[in-house]
């Protein structure tokens, strides 16, 4: 495989102004509309020369979100950092920032679709 494995991810939400507001304050970033035909995408900001995954938040008709058992991990320098502002973003924390051994740290969360995401960092 020349590739990473994952290259791409999806969100799904049900309310794209709820979940938009929750991303971009979690991660003191904006999202940006993407040109899609019957179906509402905004992609996290992304670069195709650097390393990880892009992806976006999706609304479509007739698919749900939460309730699934895929984790999206986002980087973060420090996870506390970010798992700090999920309760003011409308989320809500499942477990704070807990040591992974050599691997960092993680912490888990919800969003305010129900989707729970996690938060990766070395420190």
């Amino acid at each position: 495989m020349e590739y990473n494995p994952v290259n791409w991810f999806e969100i799904y939400v049900q309310d794209m102004v709820r979940a938009k507001r929750f991303y971009e304050t979690v991660f003191g970033t904006t999202l940006v509309k993407l040109d899609t035909p019957d179906i509402e995408m905004w992609s996290f900001p992304m670069e195709v020369d650097r390393f990880g995954a892009g992806g976006s938040l999706v609304r479509m008709e007739g698919f749900s979100s939460g309730g699934n058992s895929t984790i999206v991990y986002f980087i973060c320098a420090d996870c506390a950092v970010e798992a700090a502002r999920v309760a003011t973003a409308g989320g809500r924390m499942f477990r704070e920032k807990m040591s992974i051994g050599e691997y960092g740290f993680i912490a888990l969360a919800f969003d305010t679709e129900g989707n729970m995401i996690g938060l990766h960092s070395m420190k």
